[in-house]
């Protein structure tokens, strides 16, 4: 965790600095600053901390004139011999308002109110973003089009996806076609490859549509779907044991 004080106080910001680095040793201070501008001059060559450890009077004014002027969004600890200050720093990303002198179990006790604010929200972000990944990783339905009308297309009710002449023809399990305005390659990596097999260069299968499979010579397997194919669906010796290990997923 990277850490900054900003403490014009030099005792007082040693203090500190031996105290979080005897705490813990992912705490890493890494830098003391003293007033509005050398922090301005900072913050506009670096990347913001984890955490700011920081003192309200400095010595060329209020640290809530930094927090506007560096625009500073990480969270903030103030440190401060004076309680009025208290409603105003909540208002500038404070999670804890200390009084000076400090005391170290009340100094860990904003660490771990920290660590508890850093945790939970890392955990909704990830699990967030696991919903999202979950959600939008496959293409669940196709919108296709016959004629005048459009219609909605599940993907568990594709039985087989095959190429010809440049155009990718749909064909649902009950028998149905339609063509496609996309390449098979694209849609291969749309379908989750759990319940859909890339059997050849021009074939993209369902799991539920094949009814039979044969072993052939030199390791190939002939493959039968339903509704019937228009082509002999063979898949090549590279591919046979790949097509069985997902077979048996």
């Amino acid at each position: 965790m990277k850490v900054i004080i900003i403490e014009d106080e030099i005792p007082a910001a040693k203090k500190l600095k031996k105290m979080l680095e005897g705490f813990s040793p992912d705490i890493e201070v890494v830098k003391q600053l003293t007033s509005i501008h050398d922090s301005l001059v900072w913050f506009k060559e670096n990347e913001l901390p984890d955490l700011i450890f920081m003192d309200i009077e400095l010595s060329d004014g209020l640290s809530f004139q930094l927090i506007q002027k560096a625009n500073i969004s990480c969270p903030i600890i103030f440190i401060t011999a004076f309680d009025e200050y208290w409603q105003e720093a909540f208002e500038h990303n404070s999670i804890d308002y200390l009084l000076k002198p400090l005391k170290k179990e009340r100094l860990q006790a904003s660490l771990n109110k920290f660590n508890e604010i850093q945790h939970y929200f890392t955990a909704r972000y990830q699990n967030l973003l696991a919903y999202q990944n979950n959600e939008n990783k496959f293409k669940d339905r196709f919108l296709v089009k016959r004629g005048r009308e459009f219609a909605s297309i599940k993907a568990e009710d594709i039985a087989f996806l095959y190429a010809i002449h440049k155009v990718v023809c749909l064909v649902e399990t009950n028998g149905s076609k339609y063509i496609l305005d996309t390449s098979l390659a694209e849609i291969e990596k749309e379908v989750d490859p759990k319940i859909f097999f890339r059997i050849n260069r021009k074939y993209l299968v369902h799991t539920n549509s094949i009814k039979k499979i044969t072993s052939l010579p030199k390791s190939k397997l002939l493959i039968e779907v339903i509704p019937l194919s228009p082509d002999q669906l063979i898949i090549s010796s590279e591919n046979s044991s790949e097509f069985k290990k997902w077979m048996s997923k």
